[in-house]
This record gives C-alpha cells, structure tokens and sequence, in this order.
C-alpha cells in the first residue's frame, strides 16, 4: 500500500511556492496529453522551449510535474471526481490533488484553486488505495492481463513501474573510459556512479541535463537503460563480423554493438521508419562511429538480399513496451487489448522473416522491452515450433524485472542457427 509521502516521490526540485507561469505550463502540457492524445515526450519538448527565462528548475518543475500526473492520472481523477476530457477547470481540480498529495501549500489568492476540499482529498485518497488497479492507475483491463500473465508477481511489479526511471548512461569506449566520463561529468557538477555487472553503465545521483555537457557533445555517452545495455552484451559482437540490427529504430543498440566492434567490421541498421534512420546517422557521427550502414526496410527485397548473409541478427522487437512504463508512463492510457494481439502477430511475422537473415552457425537474439510471457518466451517456444524456426537451437534466455532489478523490464533470448 502507498503511503502519501511513497506516492508522491517523483519532483526532486519543488519551488518553495508555486509560479503562475509553470502552473500554466503543466496544465497546458496535460490538456494536450490527455485530451488530445499528444505524446508527452514531445509535449513536453515544445513546452520547454516556450520561455528562454525558465531556468533548469523551473523546466525540472513543469516536466516532473507533468509526467507525475499523467503516471497516476487514474487515481487524480477518481480523487477529483473528474473525467476525461477534461476542461481546464477539471485539470486545475487535478493539479490541485498532487498538491494536496504532496503537502505543498495551495495558493489562496488563484481563483483556479477555490475551495480545494483538502482533506476530503486526503480521505478519497485512503480510499481508493485499496484498489489495486486505482491506486496504481492502470486500465482495468490492464490490470487483468497483467494477472493473467503474471499472477502473484504483478502486484509487485506494477508498483515498480510507477516507481520513476533513474537516468542510466552509456559510455562509449571508442572515445572515453568509464573514469573520463565520470570525472568530465564531475566537472559538470554532475554526479554519477557505477552499476556492478554492466560494465559501460554510469547512473546519475541527480536527474540534470546531460544533452548539454560537452562530454555529451563530443560523443562520449548515450542515455540508455541499464537492462538495454544487456542485450548488446547476449549478442556478443566481434570486430570483423557482420551484424544486422533489424528493427533498429533511432539506433541505441547499433551504436552499442558498433562501439564493441570497435568501428571494424559492418553494421547493417534496418526500419521501417527513415526518419529514425536519419537520426542513427547523426548519433554515429557524433559517436565516431563509421561502420554503421543504414537501411529502410521498404520492401520485401531489403530482407531477401540479406538472406543468409549475417553473422549475429538483433530482432529488437515492437512490443507493448510495458517495461518501460516508468519512462513511457502515458503510452498505459493509449494502448488497448486489441493492440497486444496485433503486436503479438507482428512479432511472430518479424521473427520468421527477419530470421532467415542468420547464416548457418550463427546467432539470433529475440530482444523486447516487454514483462510479459506472451511477447516473450512464448513468442521463441512458438518460433522454434514453426517451419521458419526449426533450424533454430535455444541457448539461453534473460528475464529483466523492474521489481527486482531496479532498472526496466526486458526480454532477451539466444537462439544459435544450426549448421
């Protein structure tokens, strides 16, 4: 059971009174997430570039405030009595809850916060608390596959995922040592520290923005999850080998893989989605990187001249993304049951294409950022029984649980072509 002050543990910089003006903001940034169904990453990107005059608390301020509302919008708006879509009134009404929750003082002199019933809100909140799936701010059919799939376990990783995310760098080898990193940051005034077993993994004590060191800027890291970082690790890369990272999206993992190769050998970055691609090339240019080669997956053929030809295939498959629903809290508002068995037929369909890629004797690693068995190791056990997969041995496979490893939930899975 939450207590008011374990909810309430995502604003590292309140101001010691509200301001009019990130008021405002967080409640504009809500009203397009909510009612028009906006990504908040990039909400909150436009946002914050609306005043030049917002220093980094005043940005702290309206981001963390606004992914904590969205992180428990079910439970707010039960406690409000409020309902989607919501007018500004209804927001205000909202905003005035986390307040409440959070024990920060109400100003009396806003007319948007009137009559803000203080302990009718802390009465409500005791409550609903004995609700899971309210006092964890879920759908309820979330909630009920969660169960399904997960049984006793996902009381206890449900409240992982609304813990937040700690922010986890990378450090890039090509350019600089775990030591460099940590001590240019220092200079930064930005303190971090080492994770044992993930030997390329710093993690910051303090959220900041990292986007403008100049360690940044010179390539000597990437932001990626402590759980992301393993999936380069299972795949193994060696300089010299050709390797195809299939659904390589905006390229966190090629430029993972390619830094193990140390810029020797060939990486073959393939999506659906150019513009991701395009993104890949910039973050390799700064990096250092040369040996990445991008390819938009336009057609059939892209696959079929591949066939065969690949020493490792990484399918770092779509999926619910329900582990990384503590950095993602909005995407539990937009997805519905349909959509998991769409994903669950895309990732069958991906794994039996993209896998003939794999020359005889090599690797295949099945990789999502999902906690659920049914996108996981039931998808491989059903690979292996098909046609497309026989020629396919098991090796091993990793289960990562926010609950039990702190960091996001992930899949990975081995598979070795056989000969």
């Amino acid at each position: 059971m939450h207590t008011h002050s374990s909810i309430q543990n995502a604003v590292y910089y309140l101001p010691m009174r509200l301001h009019r003006t990130l008021v405002f903001a967080t409640i504009d940034s809500l009203d397009l997430i909510f009612n028009e169904q906006k990504q908040a990453d990039k909400v909150l990107r436009a946002t914050l570039k609306k005043d030049k005059r917002w220093g980094s608390r005043d940005r702290s301020f309206i981001a963390e405030t606004t992914y904590d509302i969205v992180r428990w919008k079910r439970l707010y708006e039960e406690i409000a009595e409020v309902q989607a879509p919501f007018s500004r009134g209804n927001l205000y009404r909202m905003f005035a809850v986390w307040c409440t929750l959070k024990g920060i003082a109400i100003p009396k002199d806003w007319t948007q916060f009137e009559q803000t019933p203080t302990r009718r809100i802390k009465g409500r909140f005791d409550e609903l608390s004995k609700t899971r799936k309210i006092r964890e701010s879920i759908p309820d059919w979330l909630d009920e596959l969660g169960v399904k799939e997960l049984g006793k376990k996902w009381d206890k990783e449900l409240a992982a995922l609304n813990k937040q995310a700690e922010v986890v760098l990378r450090v890039n080898p090509l350019k600089a040592t775990l030591e460099d990193l940590q001590l240019a940051l220092k200079e930064d005034e930005i303190l971090t520290k080492t994770i044992k077993g993930y030997p390329h993994a710093l993690v910051l004590r303090e959220r900041a923005n990292v986007f403008i060191t100049d360690a940044f800027k010179k390539g000597w890291f990437e932001v990626q999850d402590a759980s992301s970082q393993k999936v380069a690790a299972l795949l193994d890369p060696k300089p010299g080998m050709r390797i195809i990272d299939a659904c390589a999206g905006a390229g966190g993992k090629s430029l993972h893989i390619a830094s193990l190769m140390e810029n020797k050998g060939q990486v073959v970055s393939m999506d659906i989605y150019e513009n991701k691609l395009n993104e890949l090339k910039r973050r390799a240019r700064r990096n250092g990187i040369h040996n990445i080669e991008t390819r938009t997956i336009d057609s059939t053929k892209v696959i079929k001249k591949l066939v065969g030809k690949a020493d490792k295939v990484l399918i770092d498959s779509p999926c619910t993304g329900l582990g990384v629903l503590r950095r993602n809290p909005d995407a539990k508002w937009k997805m519905n049951p349909d959509f998991l068995e769409e994903i669950k037929g895309t990732q069958s369909e991906i794994l039996d294409s993209y896998s003939r890629m794999v020359k005889p004797g090599g690797d295949l690693v099945y990789a999502t950022c999902s906690i659920l068995p049914s996108e996981n190791e039931k998808q491989v056990k059903a690979f292996l029984k098909r046609d497309a997969g026989e020629n396919f041995t098991f090796v091993k496979d990793e289960k990562i649980l926010p609950s039990s490893s702190g960091f996001d939930g992930f899949y990975m899975a081995l598979l070795k072509k056989n000969i």
